[in-house]
Formats: C-alpha cells, structure tokens, sequence
C-alpha cells in the first residue's frame, strides 16, 4: 500500500447535538398506545384478533418518537454548521446571537422574516441566530433550535452579539466610576 492510496482520516467534530425528544414522551406514548389499543379492542367487540392494535399501534409510535429524535445540529472542523442536511460555512455568517428561550416566540413570530431559514423543534426552547452575509443567498438569517447555542457559536468561531454590548457597557460603567473616582481624588486635593 502507497501512500497515494490512503485517505485521510476526517477530523473530529467541534460539536455534535441530536435533537431527541424528551425522555418522558416516551410513556405518553406507551400510554397513547394502550388507550388506543383498547379503544379498538372495543370497536372490534373484543374479538381475539383485536390484540394485533397493540404492537401495530406501539410500532407506529415508536417511529414516530425515533424519526422525530434524527436530527443532528453538528459543526465540522472546518467551522460549517450542518443542520440537518442543510450547510452553513462559518465565512458567509455576518454574526450570530444565542435566543433565550423567552425570546423565542417572539423571533418566530412578529420578528421572523419570510424568507429566514428555520430548523426548528418545538421541544427544544433555546435558539441560535446566524446572519449571513452572502449576496448570493436571499436567506437573511438562520434560525436553528439548539440546547447549547453559546456552543455551536463557539465551535463556528463566531461571537454571541447579543452578549457582546453588555460586556461593553458593563467595561465602560467600570471605566466611568475610575474615571469618576480619579477626578473626585484630584478635585480633593
């Protein structure tokens, strides 16, 4: 074997996430199943054949719950945010912002625009914003639900701008009061 023929080995993910239903969707599910397996027992007049609900509706449940938990949100090393089977390259993200969960509804309502590119999982609160600066893309921004945004931002290599103006003004309130605190020591002396 030469070297020519030998590929080389992907590189790690800097993060990987799948978006998983919650744990306890699971007995509501099993509990869906044995409602609806007795309601049809009793449809069917309790005839013996009337069993076969149960593991028919209890397959259709658990692949509803398992496709519903097969989305992955990863970022490869290379920095391109993968959602599903769309890809985002760090280079065309103008910025991106953690959406807080009580900050949800509002971006996907009054403030979504039409044209924004949605990965979004109800069961899951917390949101990244990506905007993009692409000419090329008519998409304005991404709108990915995540359980760890500050995460995928991080592993993109972008900052959180919405983090960003409190630090500032928090360095600024503490430059004011030295500032304050020095004029103050020379006015005493």
């Amino acid at each position: 074997m030469n070297d020519s023929d030998s590929t080389p080995a992907p590189a790690a993910d800097r993060y990987s996430e799948r978006l998983t239903v919650p744990l306890w969707w699971w007995p509501v599910g099993a509990g869906l199943v044995a409602l609806l397996g007795y309601q049809a027992q009793l449809a069917s007049y309790l005839q013996s054949w009337s069993i076969a609900f149960y593991p028919v509706l209890g397959v259709l449940a658990a692949w509803l719950l398992f496709s519903m938990s097969r989305m992955r949100i990863r970022v490869d090393a290379d920095g391109t945010l993968h959602a599903h089977k769309a890809m985002l390259p760090a280079d065309v993200v103008a910025r991106g912002a953690v959406v807080p969960p009580s900050a949800r509804s509002a971006a996907m309502g009054r403030q979504l625009d039409p044209a924004a590119f949605l990965v979004y999982r109800s069961w899951i609160k917390p949101m990244v914003l990506l905007v993009l600066d692409d000419p090329d893309d008519p998409t304005p921004y991404w709108l990915v639900s995540t359980r760890h945004p500050e995460k995928v931002l991080a592993a993109m290599g972008v900052t959180d701008a919405g983090a960003a103006p409190q630090a500032t003004s928090e360095s600024s309130a503490a430059e004011s009061s030295v500032e304050e605190s020095t004029e103050a020591g020379s006015a005493d002396a």
